[in-house]
């Protein structure tokens, strides 16, 4: 991935889990990352050390992206550190389970506030501030395309994800691509909270691995798709999860 040396990478929710391994990574083959977070300023702050200690280049900016004035001032800060922003990854996101009876108004609020809005409001950010020939990375879900009881709301959050990159890779032109992931169960905080042994074997033998994934897994296409060689790739959700579905 030599050809993501000096590109600037900003990637939302980058304080832990697949974010925090993605603003490593980047940062590992010679690109520039803005790392951002709403509130884990810790880790967000070990996650800059770390890259730091690699000889990596980074900065992070607070903004919640469910809120548009802090979406904006995300992508202002980022272009005032390193003048331009060449790829953009929409990896903030919350999810939580709960049968749609019993299913609160908060909790689709919140599910749709971060994960629906929040890429609407980075897209709208990237409309004119990504550089010409940039690379747009959301992050929806392989719950879209499995029937798991819990997780309707989330599921139609992130299928809303799956159609708004769609569209948006028609409209933005000015060369850039723009893809979605859609990762299986991962190794990270976020997904193993609340979950017993039990649940997690039984999730880990429901594809061709027999295994959860780790957020290396889910890295390693971030990295293809924000690269030149995916260049043609455009408009497409790409399933991440070892054959589940």
């Amino acid at each position: 991935m030599s050809n993501l040396k000096d590109k600037v990478v900003l990637i939302t929710g980058s304080s832990k889990g697949i974010g925090a391994d993605m603003a490593k990574a980047f940062a590992a083959v010679g690109a520039k990352v803005v790392i951002n977070y709403a509130s884990s300023e810790t880790a967000a702050q070990a996650v800059l050390t770390d890259i730091e200690a690699q000889g990596g280049q980074a900065v992070i900016v607070k903004a919640d992206v469910s809120k548009e004035a802090e979406v904006g001032a995300l992508f202002d800060q980022a272009l005032q550190t390193y003048g331009r922003i060449d790829v953009l990854v929409n990896n903030a996101g919350v999810f939580d389970t709960c049968a749609i009876k019993d299913s609160k108004e908060a909790e689709f609020d919140r599910q749709f506030n971060i994960n629906v809005k929040g890429t609407f409001f980075t897209l709208k950010e990237a409309a004119t501030k990504l550089a010409d020939g940039g690379s747009v990375i959301n992050f929806s879900s392989s719950t879209t395309k499995v029937m798991f009881p819990g997780y309707g709301i989330y599921s139609a959050s992130k299928a809303a994800v799956e159609q708004m990159s769609r569209v948006f890779s028609k409209e933005v032109g000015r060369g850039i691509s723009v893809n979605s992931i859609a990762p299986g169960p991962t190794n990270t905080e976020l997904f193993l909270t609340g979950k017993s042994e039990e649940t997690l074997a039984r999730l880990a033998a429901s594809n061709a691995f027999n295994r959860i994934a780790e957020p290396e897994d889910i890295t390693r296409l971030g990295l293809f798709l924000a690269s030149d060689d995916a260049k043609w790739i455009s408009g497409q959700t790409i399933a991440a999860n070892g054959a589940m579905a």
